[in-house]
């Protein structure tokens, strides 16, 4: 017993050092490098276009998710605020939308634009890159459209998503379909993986699938998460 005890220990010190650096390295360095001075005309035009699977079905999407009046939402990678937006009449004045992301340049620009807009419950958050940086227990949904295979940290991202959800809190997915054959060239070239290796890696911090919508999207999939108990939290 003594000598297996001894054995594991030796086994922890060697394996320690691999599994805290990666949690610690970027799973796509540079990913992001567009958007630290991004301009934001460009990515309207990019974002807010006929043609983008996400914007040709926003209304669908925004149906499906089936906000509630008095909710609070995370947009995280909010972007040009295109849904932010959409979702700011769906939760109401009771409710709030908070536009996440790492460009500050596009925060400011979904706050005015929202202002614009007469959306008086939205509010912007710069995020870090691992990090969505809202306060525990603050919102009900955290919506991430075509932004998780953005994340360079997704471990530390999501469970930062978890810690922000309040109990039953949701997270839907909406990316790429990566599929050899079959997805365009710039998304097998852009898109780290496929469905199967991130919702593993979202089962993996603590929550389960509960729905799959097959099919919503052309080019993309939609799937809806429910936090869990992490392990930790069960102890």
């Amino acid at each position: 017993m003594r000598r297996f005890m001894q054995l594991s220990v030796i086994l922890v010190l060697i394996l320690a050092p691999s599994v805290m650096y990666a949690q610690d390295k970027s799973v796509n360095p540079g990913i992001n490098k567009s958007f630290e001075n991004p301009d934001v005309g460009t990515f309207v035009e990019r974002f807010e276009k006929e043609g983008r699977d996400a914007f040709d079905h926003r209304l669908e999407i925004v149906e499906t998710i089936g906000l509630k009046p008095g909710m609070v939402v995370a947009d995280v990678g909010a972007g040009t605020g295109l849904f932010t937006r959409l979702f700011s009449p769906e939760v109401g004045p009771e409710g709030k939308v908070i536009a996440v992301d790492i460009a500050e340049t596009f925060v400011k620009h979904v706050e005015q634009s929202a202002h614009d807009a007469g959306c008086d419950n939205v509010i912007g958050v710069v995020c870090k890159e691992d990090s969505v940086n809202l306060p525990p227990n603050s919102i009900d949904l955290a919506f991430i459209c075509d932004t998780y295979h953005h994340f360079e940290f997704p471990a530390k991202t999501m469970q930062s998503i978890h810690q922000a959800l309040r109990d039953g809190g949701q997270v839907i997915l909406i990316d790429f379909h990566r599929i050899e054959g079959v997805s365009r060239e710039w998304t097998m070239s852009h898109v780290r993986a496929g469905q199967e290796v991130f919702t593993k890696e979202i089962t993996d911090v603590g929550f389960r699938q509960i729905e799959e919508k097959g099919d919503l999207l052309d080019e993309s999939y939609f799937v809806r998460f429910e936090k869990a108990t992490l392990p930790e939290e069960a102890n």
